[in-house]
Order: structure tokens, then C-alpha cells, then sequence
């Protein structure tokens, strides 16, 4: 094999995107449509983080999804009558907008019959996803930064060659929501860093934290996680946990941790996603403006 074959089968070309959750968090406004296609201003959370994608590269987008999850099939499909009446009424900006978003990726779904665990979803895509590293975003996370989180991390990956996860300092009061790693810095870069992990405990008590570096949803993962997930016994709940197929991963081969640059919103919170709401909404051009002069006219 030509070193251009190789390095061209390490590239990152194919994204995961685990949808099919049942939204309880949001309910009652998940009853009848996923909580992915819930509105960030005036975008859907899902569309922030396949942007995201599009941003680091990757046109090969598998959503994993379940029962009621259609709309997420229409969103990214091509909508001829909508296109049709806006064409018609000369609104060309909103009629690019429209197209842009069907004509961003190449999109392949897969349908996970069962909530059996973020393991298991990403197991569902092994047929798709085949033998080559691949990347995984959770919709929950909303990263806004300079450069796209999962750009950073496919730079450590250029370099590392091992599967990449995105961490997080996290109050430590809130340490027991999160898998947290145990770890030594290996490379400290400008306002970033990277560890080699030793281990992973899934929502650890505040005592028996070894750090306060979550794992957030981003990770960069070689084909060798999907015998890893095979492998991996349901936990409580009957669910497959990613952390246990990465733990079973680890004792193969290293995983690096990264803390990435930039702001994450955790969207798959009510309160967490009213933050993410406002914070986009001051950022916009169009809208930043006048929201912030309503904000300040509120007697808090």
C-alpha cells in the first residue's frame, strides 16, 4: 500500500449522529416531534452540529434514528413546494437557505428499533461506517468556536493517529452527570491540551472523581470500537454504554482526551438550552441588537 492510500484511509470522512433518544428531558414538546429538530432560534439543534461536520470536512453524515424521527429525514431533504412557493414570491434568500441545507451533505440513516444505549446506536452504523476511523457528535452539545471543535480534534488525530475524545473542566458540583477521565498531559498546546487516558469512570461520585475533565460528545473512533461494542454486556436499563466499549478499547490500544477550544451549550437541559437560545440570539447580526435593548427594559 502507497503511503497516499494510507494516509487517505486515516482520513475522517464519515460522521455519526445518534438521534433516535426519546427526548424525555423536553416532553411535552418531544411527544410528537424529536427533541433534535427543536428550534435554536431559528435553526434546529441538529443542524448546528451537522454544520459542525460540514466545517471539519466530512460530507458522509449517518444519523442513527427511531420511531417518530421523520421530520429529521425531511429537514435534510430536498422540499420541491416550499421551494416552488418561495421561488414564486421572489424570496431568494430564504429559497438559498432552504436549498443550502439539503444540498450540504450526503445523508444515510439508520434506524435504531430499540433505545438500547449510545453503545448500541453507534453499533447500529458498523455497516455504513465500515473499516476506517470515523467521527461521532452528539446533538446535545453545541460547540461554538473559532475553529469547529471536531476540526481541533481530527488536528490531534493527524498527529496521534489513536481514537480522539473532546473533554471539559466541569464545576465540580456537576462532575457526577459526566464520564470523567483519569489521565496524564502529554502536549500542551496554545490554550489546548491533550492527555493520554488511563481511565474512565461514568459518572463518578464528587469523592471518587479522578478529575474534573468530562468527556463531552465528540470523539474520533477507530473501526476497532464497533468488536469492542460487540463485546460490551448492557448495563443498567439493558443499555450498551459507549464508555464500557471504550474502556474495553482502551486496554488494546490509547485513547487521547482533548480540551477544546471554544464554548459548549448543553442543549439536552431545559436550562441549558434557554441559555444557548439567548447566547446565539446577542450573536446574531440580524437580531443581537434589539433583543439585547428588550433584555435590558426588563425590571428583574
Amino acid at each position: 500500500m502507497s503511503d497516499a492510500t494510507k494516509h487517505d484511509h486515516s482520513r475522517i470522512r464519515k460522521a455519526v449522529f445518534p438521534a433516535a433518544g426519546l427526548g424525555t428531558r423536553f416532553l411535552p414538546a418531544t411527544k410528537a416531534q424529536p427533541k433534535e429538530m427543536l428550534p435554536l432560534v431559528d435553526k434546529p439543534i441538529i443542524q448546528y452540529v451537522i454544520e459542525e461536520a460540514v466545517a471539519s470536512g466530512m460530507q458522509n453524515i449517518i444519523i442513527v434514528t427511531g420511531r417518530g424521527k421523520n421530520a429529521i429525514e425531511d429537514h435534510f431533504d430536498v422540499s420541491y413546494e416550499l421551494e416552488r412557493i418561495l421561488e414564486a414570491r421572489g424570496k431568494k434568500e430564504l429559497l438559498d437557505q432552504v436549498r443550502s441545507i439539503s444540498e450540504l451533505i450526503h445523508v444515510s440513516y439508520v434506524r435504531q428499533k430499540e433505545a438500547l444505549g449510545l453503545g448500541h446506536a453507534i453499533l447500529m452504523t458498523r455497516e455504513l461506517v465500515g473499516d476506517e476511523p470515523f467521527a461521532v457528535f452528539l446533538g446535545d452539545d453545541i460547540i461554538e468556536s473559532k475553529t469547529a471543535c471536531m476540526k481541533q480534534m481530527m488536528e490531534v488525530y493527524d498527529r496521534l493517529h489513536c481514537a480522539v475524545v473532546a473533554l471539559e473542566e466541569v464545576p465540580r458540583e456537576q462532575i457526577s452527570r459526566y464520564g470523567v477521565i483519569e489521565g496524564t498531559e502529554v502536549d500542551r498546546g496554545v490554550n489546548r491540551r491533550v492527555f493520554k487516558i488511563m481511565n474512565m469512570v461514568e459518572k463518578p461520585s464528587l469523592e471518587s472523581a479522578p478529575s474534573n475533565l468530562a468527556i463531552i460528545g465528540r470523539y474520533i473512533l477507530p473501526p476497532e470500537i464497533f468488536d469492542c461494542l460487540e463485546r460490551t454486556r448492557a448495563g443498567a436499563g439493558g443499555e450498551i454504554q459507549l464508555t464500557d466499549g471504550l474502556k474495553e478499547l482502551l486496554n488494546q490500544q490509547p485513547i487521547y482526551g482533548y480540551q477544546f477550544e471554544g464554548k459548549r451549550y448543553d442543549a439536552g437541559d431545559k436550562l441549558g438550552f434557554l441559555k444557548a437560545t439567548v447566547e446565539l440570539a446577542l450573536k446574531r447580526d440580524d437580531l443581537g441588537g434589539p433583543f439585547r435593548e428588550y433584555l435590558r427594559s426588563l425590571k428583574l
